[in-house]
């Protein structure tokens, strides 16, 4: 018999997480909504209160809607099982609990997300984890910075704000040959353009409040672990009592399963307005490793099997008063925190202001651009003009 062809992503995200014959022939699994489970016996009562009850023993973890999320997203990265939590945040943060102790020394990159740092500098150094930051750009050199408790290397590819790419299967080698762990913030790329196990990561973590839900009406956090790490993960899960609502599961499935179509439209229209961007006087650089010629294009290239909506531009040097011009005149393009969504978000950043070991310094203010479900041809225009005020 001649063996099956692997699923391509655009079906895997259309089938994976359901089960129609299970739920009355329902396409979607249903909400459910539950804290109190009932045994019919003292036998399977005392059965669940030692952890020996195959079935769902309270409603805090294990709901169907939950489990089927995770199940899914777990499959699609090449993982061994996941978590669903209540944000992204939550899904950077538990690992580094998880799988840490007292007197360990953990390595984080410089352009790691804000909050997660920090987390790290709040709390891990709280708790007596010795905490310090890599270049991003290190790739096997990260060698020079392992200390001989150093347990834990956390990626982020490519960074936030200024979209370095990290060679992580260099980092992962150098980190396994020092029986430490790799965890990687792979929101970006979701589980579809980068699969993070491929590239010999430990856990992946994803803010499912982006990309995966989708419709910036979520927020919810996934942890996709190895089989080596889930024990430890899921142990910390269900100690600290955290876990995703039905709800928000409910509505990143429903997101789920356009997933493929809208990063295909997301990924065509911000190459398109990236390169109209490179090619504006005003503009010094476009950050945006899909992008030929830009920075980290050629390890994105490697291994990454696409480019999400979200990238930098470098402006050439301008008073904030100009910029402000520009931004607070933009029609379709909105001000806000998030990016991932239906809807085109632009932000100035500053990302000179949270390195420690290295340097930002490109010469002029950045902005961050997340592109939506829009015609590009429509944001283009509402660029061009807030370009104009910017000039004027």
């Amino acid at each position: 018999m001649t063996a099956k062809r692997p699923r391509k992503p655009g079906t895997l995200v259309g089938t994976l997480g359901r089960a129609p014959r299970k739920w009355l022939g329902a396409v979607s699994t249903p909400v459910f909504h539950a804290s109190t489970i009932l045994f019919p016996t003292v036998a399977e009562l005392l059965a669940a209160m030692h952890g020996e009850h195959d079935g769902l023993t309270y409603g805090l973890h294990g709901l169907p809607t939950v489990t089927d999320l995770q199940n899914a997203i777990a499959e699609l990265e090449g993982g061994h099982a996941a978590l669903a939590v209540p944000s992204g945040l939550t899904a950077t943060t538990l690992p580094l609990l998880a799988l840490t102790k007292p007197g360990d020394h953990v390595l984080v990159t410089d352009v790691v997300y804000g909050p997660t740092r920090r987390f790290c500098e709040l709390h891990l150094r709280r708790l007596g984890i010795e905490v310090s930051y890599y270049d991003p750009l290190v790739g096997s050199a990260i060698e020079r910075e392992f200390r001989a408790n150093t347990k834990l290397v956390f990626v982020e590819s490519p960074g936030s704000l200024t979209f370095e790419v990290q060679d992580v299967s260099a980092i992962a080698a150098v980190a396994h040959a020092r029986n430490a762990l790799v965890v990687i913030d792979n929101t970006w790329a979701t589980p579809l353009f980068f699969r993070a196990f491929d590239h010999g990561v430990d856990v992946s973590v994803h803010a499912a409040t982006k990309y995966i839900a989708g419709h910036s009406d979520v927020l919810l956090g996934v942890i996709v672990a190895s089989a080596a790490t889930f024990p430890a993960l899921h142990r910390m899960w269900t100690d600290m009592g955290i876990t995703a609502s039905a709800d928000e599961c409910f509505l990143a499935l429903r997101g789920l399963r356009t997933l493929a179509t809208r990063l295909d439209r997301q990924q065509a229209s911000a190459l398109k307005i990236a390169q109209w961007l490179r090619e504006r006087p005003e503009v010094k650089e476009v950050l945006h490793p899909g992008l030929p010629g830009a920075r980290g294009h050629a390890l994105w290239k490697r291994d990454f099997k696409g480019a999400t909506s979200l990238f930098g531009v470098v402006l050439h040097p301008v008073s904030e008063t100009r910029i402000a011009a520009m931004l607070d005149g933009l029609e379709l393009f909105s001000m806000g925190f998030s990016w991932g969504g239906f809807e085109s978000l632009i932000i100035p950043t500053f990302p000179e202001r949270s390195r420690t070991v290295t340097t930002w310094a490109p010469g002029g203010p950045c902005l961050r651009l997340a592109i939506g479900l829009e015609d590009p041809d429509d944001l283009i225009e509402d660029l061009a003009a807030g370009v104009a005020r910017l000039t004027a």
